[in-house]
């Protein structure tokens, strides 16, 4: 369906919440809380500028991580008021309201009521709303005035507001609402110093509920809110708490709760939906509010955002653009790339050189320069492929247009039995598969959820760039083969992971758990600038998280391939002394299953290796073929590898069975151990592990058996 900007169709809340079990490594403690600090908490809806304005508040002082004993990502920052005062931001996923339907709306909330593991209770919160949607934006802002926090709204996006003719005066809303408004734009950096001025100050408690409940309603709340004032004469949120346990949602005296189920079984065989009227009641009061405080609805013209839209989202045009963006974004990665990495690789030489010249010659000199240097190296330059490739994923992001990619796609998504809300894990898989099955928690229904995260570990992941281009290199020289056959080599590769994704959506979905998609209810924002400092700052977290890699996991591995590849030592020479190592060995073990495949021993320790992270597959080669005495860099060494008969090992054939391996295998147990944590057990991950290494052999035997057709 196509849903315009600042048009948006709202489930109403609040209904009884479909029960959420978050799995716990232990029980939950509360944190000691440190009072050295304030700690607030930001929440908003998607698509407000609320990670923006967070990372416009704290800058490089973030931390992400999870939440203990779930895979939700928890996202916290230091930031300074005025008067230097340190406070910490917790950054709260998106959410339109304060009915838990997910994972992560759960923890956002239970991170409001002080019951979220290893975080005290907020003592405030930043409500981060969309100046040009107010209407919708405030519902939420009247949820968690009644969870009795202070709180300080951030009315975000004015200069949008402004170009839709929407008439705000932030004054009356405070007198109004009861809260303190702060006008921003959060991606000019417009309004900070107001807004860190207000963050400074001690915040008022927010005031009780103002908008009216209907009588039905407000007869069970009544009933309710007496029951724990009995139980407990000091609670003085007894009407908020008695919502809660309305929902499903709270915690409270036996009694109070006793009669919220008796109130909810009783509105059910009445047929009264008490959620819709809570919903009518809010918004009518939200309606009224804006009319008294002189905002203006605005009007809407045929502007630019109608005008792109008009071709990005044409039925036909629209894959076009989408099909050239992603062809810009890999002729990037070869052209632009191809300078910074030639200077990485330069570095790394100059680096052996000086190892090499100024230490004696010894096992330890060898570790150095042929282990750490070559391993670690081998990886490391393909960091300027990587950062291209978040950038452009940040410009769409940032600019609105992946909205529009996850509209183009819901009808092919609904065509295999998954709705358009399964775009955005899928899309995170590009980058990496942990943060895309980590972000299917955002998928309501179980069914299409984990067939999301059956296949999204088949979108090339950006581990899988560093053995694509080494492969591809390999194939064909340079000469024969421009940047611009590179990405569309490259752009082919992703096609072949997305469409085998999709086509093991419809088999798992149709066929295997059954059912259909539900329909896609979508939010398109208006197009904007890209904040540049909020793409950077995502470039420097997976730059970080890249060379964290490099310095710990694919060090480690490299010193121990440096080992098994050189011992036990014996003499001869250095393809001899390879072939009879621990390496060598494992890796004559596996030919015989892997040899249909075109791939010899020295592959097979490649193919090991790499089931911990598939770029590990590089500075593996590196290895092997340095301590094998190869000269020149890994691709001539590829290039001038030999069978015992002579006859070339990496002839276009094996390099096209190799990326067509990679695309399907699933060399990455990380991704395995989250899988696990997100299905609740092994049966899953284990079916993913055995479906997509069966898959990568019978790819890979294709591709052998056809070119020796097609070559006689």
């Amino acid at each position: 369906m196509r849903v315009w900007p600042g048009k948006f169709w709202l489930n109403t809340w609040t209904g009884v919440p479909e029960k959420i079990t978050l799995r716990a490594d232990r029980p939950v403690d509360r944190m000691k809380k440190d009072t050295s600090k304030r700690w607030i908490a930001v929440i908003g809806n998607p698509n407000a500028g609320k990670s923006t304005l967070f990372n416009a508040l704290t800058g490089l002082r973030q931390r992400v991580g999870n939440y203990p004993g779930v895979t939700v990502e928890k996202r916290t920052g230091t930031a300074y008021t005025l008067h230097g005062e340190a406070i910490e931001l917790i950054d709260l996923p998106g959410m339109y309201s304060l009915s838990p339907r997910s994972p992560d709306e759960e923890i956002a909330l239970q991170v409001l009521q002080g019951k979220a593991t290893g975080l005290p209770r907020p003592d405030a919160v930043l409500c981060v709303v969309d100046a040009s949607n107010l209407e919708r934006n405030l519902f939420l802002v009247t949820q968690v005035m009644e969870l009795g926090l202070p709180v300080l709204v951030a009315l975000n996006m004015v200069d949008v507001a402004e170009a839709r003719g929407v008439r705000i005066h932030p004054e009356q809303l405070e007198q109004k609402i009861g809260v303190k408004f702060i006008p921003t734009q959060a991606h000019r950096g417009k309004g900070l110093v107001e807004l860190r001025a207000a963050l400074g100050q001690r915040l008022s408690q927010a005031g009780e509920r103002k908008w009216t409940m209907p009588a039905p309603l407000a007869a069970a709340v009544g009933q309710i809110a007496a029951a724990w004032r009995e139980a407990q004469p000091a609670e003085i949120r007894a009407e908020g708490k008695a919502l809660e346990l309305l929902s499903g949602s709270g915690e409270g005296p036996e009694g109070a709760r006793k009669l919220a189920m008796a109130w909810r079984e009783r509105f059910g065989k009445e047929a009264y939906d008490w959620a819709a009227a809570v919903a009518g009641a809010r918004f009518a009061y939200l309606r009224d509010v804006l009319h008294q405080a002189g905002v203006g609805q605005g009007w809407r013209e045929v502007g630019w955002t109608d005008r792109i839209d008009s071709l990005v989202l044409h039925p036909v045009f629209g894959w076009g653009v989408l099909a050239g963006m992603m062809m810009a974004l890999f002729i990037s990665i070869f052209s632009i790339a191809s300078f910074p990495m030639e200077w990485i690789d330069a570095g790394f030489s100059a680096l052996g050189q000086l190892v090499q010249g100024h230490m004696p010659p010894g096992i330890f000199r060898d570790l150095l320069v042929d282990g750490v240097l070559a391993g670690v190296g081998g990886v490391v330059i393909f960091l300027p492929q990587i950062l291209i490739l978040f950038f452009f994923l940040g410009l769409l992001e940032d600019s609105g247009y992946l909205a529009r990619a996850a509209f183009l796609l819901d009808r092919v998504m609904h065509r295999v039995g998954l709705s358009g809300k399964s775009f955005i894990p899928l899309l995170s898989s590009y980058a990496c598969a942990i943060p895309g099955i980590m972000a299917t928690r955002t998928v309501e229904d179980p069914k299409d959820r984990l067939t999301t995260i059956l296949v999204a570990p088949l979108m090339s992941c950006s581990a899988r760039i560093p053995v694509y281009t080494t492969l591809l290199a390999a194939a064909v020289p340079a000469t024969l083969f421009p940047a611009w056959g590179k990405a569309a080599a490259l752009l082919g590769l992703y096609a072949l992971g997305t469409g085998t994704a999709f086509a093991l959506a419809w088999l798992f979905r149709k066929k295997m758990l059954g059912g259909g998609s539900p329909p896609l209810i979508l939010e398109l924002p208006p197009y904007r600038m890209p904040a540049f400092r909020t793409v950077l700052l995502r470039m420097w977290e997976r730059a970080l998280i890249f060379l964290r890699r490099a310095g710990t996991v694919i060090l480690a591995l490299s010193i121990l391939l440096w080992f098994l590849s050189n011992f036990p030592s014996t003499s001869g020479e250095a393809s001899e002394r390879l072939a009879g190592s621990f390496a060598g060995q494992l890796g004559h073990w596996l030919e015989p299953i892997i040899r249909p495949l075109g791939f010899d021993w020295r592959i097979g320790i490649g193919l090991v290796a790499s089931l911990a992270a598939r770029e590990v597959f590089v500075s593996t080669m590196s290895i092997v073929y340095h301590v094998g005495g190869e000269e020149g860099g890994l691709v001539q060494a590829m290039r001038g590898a030999t069978w015992p008969d002579g006859a070339m090992i990496y002839t276009p054939a094996t390099c096209v069975a190799l990326l067509v391996f990679y695309v399907y295998a699933l060399q990455c147990l990380s991704t395995v151990a989250v899988a696990k944590r997100e299905t609740g057990g092994w049966i899953w991950p284990a079916f993913m592990m055995f479906y997509m290494t069966g898959l990568a052999y019978l790819g890979a035997w294709l591709v052998q058996l056809i070119a020796r057709l097609v070559g006689g």
